[in-house]
């Protein structure tokens, strides 16, 4: 494919193949590990990809009224913890002269949400109330239906359409005609009475009978927890002032605490001799006798984060509450930090404000209040900036520095909750000072699940095989003994 189709392709896709084995494994799952359909659902895809300059496609690329629409959007996560991607039928219109443009939306957000959140599947949402035959756009819907089925291979988890007119049965049926069987399965039909079967009410709009007061509006995006691409330069819409006057209340009382733990820290430091970076890191991670890897660790120019992507609570059940995530300074100046979460009034975290010393690490406590239980869909966004040695580190002083520090000097970091449900959760959890090893997320479950299942389809097409043969063996057997029958009374009579 390369030989002969080379300009066709981007040279930071084909990069990309080479190098991400994620990339791949997600195309060969996606055509049940058959290698030559898996090779043309990437030719495609590829040729596609550039067709539509994917790669380079940026807010500034597109017009404006597009994200002023509000057709289109990310906002919220379904009961599995998977990002819903909404689609707003209503404000859509058809205009051929504005199609390639609508598409070239769909192109960009999708393609950002898997970058930044490593091609974690999405939920598609098609709110179709207040919509009727004028919205019907089935050359845009099929688009859509391909960016999922040859474009972005095992990105897709289900489609929930919500109260579909009856007018546009007859459409759907073609829809359906559009997609493969295993896409098919992903439908999801519902209502205001059942779509709280896929989707919890705080992530629903009123008028599909959930709670979420959450309106789209650009710019900015309020979805805070989604790094969301229309703020290239550090996207963030919750500043110091909607803190709560409990959190500084708790941040101002903690101060003594968090010096004299940044005190114990400097001494550590300083009894032990000089190594690298990196080595610094993993003095940072406890390792338990017991354990039986190191934590995981997100390496940032500034910070170095553990642990890397997710926070493991326990469950009702095992009453793990606390969690602990540990901030080293790679840098040679102080850096200011500060901790938000998506579910405020469920965690406490302290210290959320406050700033670290160069060379030094920092421990943040993470606990659930209140009987609140921990949640798939809960974020926490932790941002970093540097700060001059002349700078103090108090309250004030650092309420004025990310009042005025430039968004594009600000690194961020992403963290996923998860839940364990065992009696001994494998995960990171702060209790009595013990640490455990992570446990498989949801998606590598479903990755092996599906293997598993393409192994048990293998299986039994064998099985059926083995019992053609045999079938075809026993008529073989019998025709062979009759005619050998046949021979010897032929035999018999001429002898006679």
């Amino acid at each position: 494919y390369l030989l002969d189709k080379s300009d066709k392709y981007d040279a930071r896709d084909v990069e990309r193949l080479q190098q991400d084995d994620k990339w791949v494994e997600n195309y060969l799952i996606w055509r049940h590990d058959v290698v030559d359909d898996t090779l043309k659902m990437i030719d495609e895809s590829f040729q596609w990809r550039k067709d539509y300059t994917v790669n380079d496609l940026t807010e500034s690329a597109l017009p404006k009224w597009l994200f002023e629409n509000g057709s289109l959007f990310l906002h919220g996560y379904d009961k599995e913890g998977y990002k819903l991607f909404w689609f707003r039928v209503k404000h859509h219109t058809r205009d051929p002269k504005q199609q390639l443009e609508k598409k070239k939306l769909v192109a960009f957000w999708l393609e950002h949400y898997a970058k930044r959140d490593h091609g974690k599947p999405l939920t598609v949402v098609f709110d179709m109330s207040e919509t009727g035959i004028s919205h019907i756009d089935l050359d845009f819907v099929r688009f859509i239906v391909s960016c999922f089925t040859d474009y972005y291979p095992n990105f897709l988890t289900k489609i929930v359409i919500f109260e579909m007119p009856w007018i546009m049965n007859a459409a759907f049926k073609i829809v359906k005609g559009w997609l493969g069987p295993d896409a098919i399965s992903m439908l999801k039909f519902t209502n205001k009475s059942d779509v709280q079967e896929y989707i919890s009410g705080e992530y629903l709009p009123p008028h599909m009978g959930g709670t979420d007061s959450f309106k789209y509006s650009y710019p900015p995006l309020v979805d805070d927890d989604f790094q969301t691409p229309l703020c290239e330069n550090g996207p963030i819409t919750s500043e110091d002032e909607h803190e709560s006057k409990e959190e500084i209340d708790a941040d101002t009382k903690e101060t003594g605490e968090l010096n004299e733990e940044q005190n114990l820290n400097q001494k550590k430091m300083n009894s032990i001799e000089q190594i690298s970076k990196s080595e610094e890191t993993d003095k940072t991670e406890i390792k338990p006798k017991n354990a039986k890897k190191a934590l995981t660790t997100f390496k940032g120019p500034l910070l170095h984060i553990s642990p890397a992507e997710e926070l493991y609570f326990g469950s009702k059940e095992t009453g793990e509450k606390k969690c602990l995530i540990v901030l080293t300074n790679v840098t040679k100046n102080i850096v200011a930090f500060k901790v938000r979460t998506t579910a405020p009034e469920k965690y406490r975290v302290k210290p959320s404000n406050s700033s670290c010393e160069p060379g030094t690490s920092l421990d943040i406590i993470v606990s659930l209040h209140g009987g609140f239980a921990a949640s798939l869909q809960d974020r926490f966004l932790i941002m970093a900036a540097e700060m001059d040695q002349s700078s103090g580190a108090g309250v004030p002083e650092l309420t004025q520095f990310w009042k005025e520090v430039p968004r594009t000097k600000v690194m961020e970091h992403r963290l996923r909750c998860h839940v364990v449900e065992s009696s001994k959760p494998s995960s990171l959890t702060l209790k009595e000072n013990t640490f455990n090893i992570p446990a498989k997320n949801n998606e590598d479950l479903h990755i092996q699940l599906t293997r598993l299942l393409q192994i048990n389809k293998r299986l039994q097409e064998q099985i059926e095989r083995c019992l053609w043969f045999q079938q075809l063996s026993v008529v073989i057997s019998l025709l062979s003994v009759t005619v050998v029958a046949f021979c010897f009374y032929l035999a018999y009579t001429q002898r006679s």
